[in-house]
């Protein structure tokens, strides 16, 4: 797992969890970058869109969101 900043992506295609509801408190986003020289997965915070990112292997990311899943709020 590495850290970038989002704003270090370019211009990636960004998408909004499904599970992050209409509010603006806890919204999550994900940009497949398994096309470009990353060949990750990015994960960041919506309301920090030029902070950090989260580059995670194709595995690691089925595993945190398995993990995601399975938590209870």
């Amino acid at each position: 797992m590495a850290s970038v900043s989002a704003a270090d992506l370019g211009d990636v295609e960004w998408r909004k969890s499904s599970y992050s509801g209409g509010g603006e408190s806890q919204c999550v986003e994900v940009a497949d970058l398994s096309a470009t020289a990353h060949s990750k997965i990015a994960v960041r915070d919506s309301k920090s869109a030029t902070g950090p990112a989260l580059l995670l292997s194709a595995s690691a990311f089925d595993a945190f969101v398995r993990l995601a899943a399975a938590q209870t709020v």
